[in-house]
């Protein structure tokens, strides 16, 4: 049964691509779920018009992406911690932190879940976090790892 994606679908296909799958699963659960309409002949004229108000919407994400990107480019951020005397800090930095930093420090809203933390932040210091702000769009933040007094 061929049917119009309306979202992506993990192993099935992209969002407004027509993809066969079985009658059953595109009755009983793809098209009842909101996921995905039959691709008749209406269907199919509608797909454009669909894809055209997709890509307007991208472009408008992807455009307050890169600006607040240009906001992040070459700041750094700091970001306090209890530490020992050798410099480790207890516990370590997560990526919930840096988004709280980024609001506090720079007062630009980041889901905590598109921040990439590298591997235990463990020890004072100076490190490097990605942002994904969107599919196209990746930028470095600069933070420190200071002790907190």
């Amino acid at each position: 049964m061929d049917i119009i994606l309306l979202q992506d679908i993990e192993k099935v296909g992209e969002k407004h691509t027509i993809v066969t799958v079985k009658p059953g699963y595109a009755r009983n659960f793809l098209i009842p779920q909101g996921m995905a309409i039959v691709a008749n002949e209406t269907n199919r004229g509608r797909l454009d018009e669909l894809r055209r108000r997709a890509e307007a919407g991208e472009a408008k994400k992807i455009a307050a992406a890169q600006e607040i990107a240009a906001q992040l480019e070459g700041k750094t951020l700091k970001i306090g911690a209890k530490a020992g005397t050798s410099g480790k800090i207890f516990g370590s930095v997560t990526n919930i932190q840096i988004a709280a930093a980024l609001q506090e420090q720079l007062n630009i809203d980041v889901d905590r879940k598109s921040v990439v933390v590298p591997d235990e932040v463990k020890e004072l210091g100076s490190y490097t976090a990605a942002i994904n702000l969107h599919k196209e769009v990746e930028v470095k933040v600069n933070f420190e790892v200071v002790e907190d007094k």
